[in-house]
């Protein structure tokens, strides 16, 4: 069992490390829109999908870069007490910790999957059979939801880029899971980044 966490735990990581790394150039590509939108504010005519657009850069940034601050462990935490525990006990906490963030991410993963759904025109109430349907042909795209601005894009994109944000930071938060469990029997798991 712990080779086959072990396993999981280097895939997970190192498909999350990547991703997160290439994420932290998305800061790049935020700067670059607002700098357009300057631009054309002062020198042109203001563009309409600027502010809309970084909006949507920042949240690919901020959730596709989730798993990897999971996985770094640099997310916020209160060490009042944390930081003087042994491995052990830190191990104990975290593990039952890591348990709520699973069902959090878990009731995220099947509320954003409903929303894409609805987004994509689906008015059901089960969202697992309508992308079901869609990949086998039995469901169709409706009435595609879109922003209320002057720019009016399609939601459906950021949508689904939520949804695969909340999946890896679900697969980031068994992984830590897994990583815990092998501390409490003894093992050390050095996630692999290369």
């Amino acid at each position: 069992m712990i080779a086959a966490m072990l396993g999981y735990v280097r895939v997970v990581d190192a498909v999350n490390y990547r991703i997160g790394r290439l994420m932290m150039w998305g800061l790049f590509a935020m700067m670059g829109i607002l700098l357009w939108s300057s631009i054309s504010k002062t020198f042109f005519l203001p563009s309409l999908w600027t502010l809309e657009m970084a909006q949507f850069a920042m949240v690919t940034y901020y959730i596709l870069g989730g798993p990897y601050s999971i996985q770094l462990g640099s997310n916020v935490r209160m060490d009042l007490f944390y930081h003087n525990w042994s491995t052990r006990r830190k191990a104990w906490f975290d593990a039952f910790t890591v348990l709520a963030l699973i069902a959090y991410l878990a009731i995220l993963f099947y509320g954003g999957l409903s929303s894409t759904a609805y987004s994509l025109g689906y008015w059901g109430d089960n969202p697992f059979a309508f992308f079901t349907g869609l990949i086998t042909g039995a469901e169709e795209v409706g009435h595609m939801e879109r922003a209320s601005t002057a720019w009016r894009p399609f939601i459906w994109p950021i949508k689904s880029i939520m949804v695969f944000g909340f999946f890896l930071m679900l697969l980031q938060a068994i992984s830590e899971l897994f990583k815990d469990i092998a501390r409490l029997k003894g093992h050390e798991i050095a996630s692999e980044r290369a």
